[in-house]
């Protein structure tokens, strides 16, 4: 971009299409050096506005302004430098007051100086007009950005947190399992050891007692250990509008509730963090769709959106998520229609006496 704006410099060379009868067209080889001298000052502090530090960029501001304003009495067309200098007035620091009382400035100095040296009135008043809206448009850019890289700093910091939360609940939770258990355990253990001279029945009674606590300990640790593996599609499905909405896409979220395996539970959350990065990355869309459903057979999860959509190409992403969709004996089809969106469709054979509650509402996830 900052290549591409340099070519509003051509105005510079407007004086030759000027009549060489009037005021502005006399002397017009006279005036063509200085000019090309400018813009051999111009460019380095064209660029280095882009890419030094807050005081660089004050600096290059002044001088490519003064740079205008010394040009003027050559080069009718000088006020092109100006209107550069205005687009950097908005990129400064300070407060918005800070920056609209340098542009009042900048833009009085150059009606001044063409007043004094004879511009017709038009001249500044273009300036004007051009310099303000350049300068508005410029910082409601920089608004922007900035309030991007705010929001994608809070959607990181939530992320973190969230992991946070899982982790502590996941050490509050083995605690209130184990605790208990291991007590029971080591007591029973102890006193096994104590009865196994004086009673041995007593004593094997106890250490069987210590293997059925212990078995059941294991069983409830799976338990667990499924149930925590199992919020990876409820995780994955929060990321997922963390991501969007900050690019304006809305997600809509229709499921049913599963009794998932942790492996087919973990297959299903990083097909839709692939399919959702790809949303985000290629789509171009204003609308996703996450709908999981079941029969007694299988488990099915669609993701839609209605961007621009292709010939889908597979790449490391979804060759990825068929290798781990097929290694579970299930199947991948995406359907992709130039400007109808794209669909991507996982289904997964389920165990059998996996559980399914139908959930018969809808609950939308999506961005204002």
């Amino acid at each position: 971009m900052p290549l591409f704006l340099l070519g509003y410099l051509v105005f510079l060379f407007m004086p030759v299409l000027v009549p060489s009868g009037s005021d502005w067209g006399s002397n017009l080889q006279w005036r063509l050096w200085p000019t090309l001298a400018s813009i051999a000052a111009f460019l380095p502090m064209y660029f280095l506005a882009y890419r030094g530090s807050a005081m660089t960029r004050v600096l290059c501001t002044l001088g490519i302004a003064a740079l205008g304003c010394g040009l003027m009495a050559y080069n009718a067309f000088s006020n092109t430098y100006i209107i550069y200098a205005a687009a950097f007035v908005a990129l400064l620091p300070g407060a918005l007051w800070v920056r609209l009382a340098v542009l009042a400035a900048l833009l009085g100095a150059y009606h001044g100086l063409s007043m004094w040296l004879g511009f017709p009135v038009f001249v500044p008043v273009l300036t004007a007009i051009i310099s303000v809206a350049v300068f508005t448009g410029n910082y409601f850019q920089s608004e922007t950005v900035r309030k991007r890289a705010e929001l994608k700093l809070s959607h990181e910091e939530v992320r973190r947190l969230a992991a946070l939360a899982e982790r502590e609940r996941i050490g509050r939770d083995l605690h209130d399992l184990l605790g208990h258990t291991l007590s029971l355990v080591a007591l029973k253990s102890d006193l096994a050891g104590r009865l196994i001279d004086r009673d041995p029945q007593a004593a094997r009674n106890e250490i069987n007692e210590v293997s059925r606590v212990a078995r059941d300990a294991l069983a409830q640790v799976r338990r667990a250990v499924t149930g925590i593996r199992a919020a990876g599609l409820a995780a994955e499905l929060a990321s997922a509008r963390l991501l969007l909405e900050s690019d304006g896409v809305t997600l809509r979220y229709d499921a049913q509730e599963v009794a998932l395996p942790a492996d087919l539970e973990t297959v299903l959350a990083l097909s839709l963090r692939e399919a959702v990065t790809n949303i985000q990355r290629h789509a171009r869309a204003t609308l996703a769709e996450v709908a999981l459903s079941s029969t007694p057979g299988h488990v099915v999860l669609r993701i839609r959106d209605n961007g621009v959509g292709s010939a889908a190409v597979p790449g490391n992403g979804l060759g990825g998520m068929r290798e781990r969709v097929e290694s579970r004996g299930g199947r991948l089809r995406i359907d992709s229609t130039l400007r109808q969106g794209t669909c991507v469709e996982i289904m997964l054979p389920l165990p059998s006496g996996a559980d399914v509650v139908t959930a018969p509402e809808k609950a939308p996830v999506g961005a204002t």
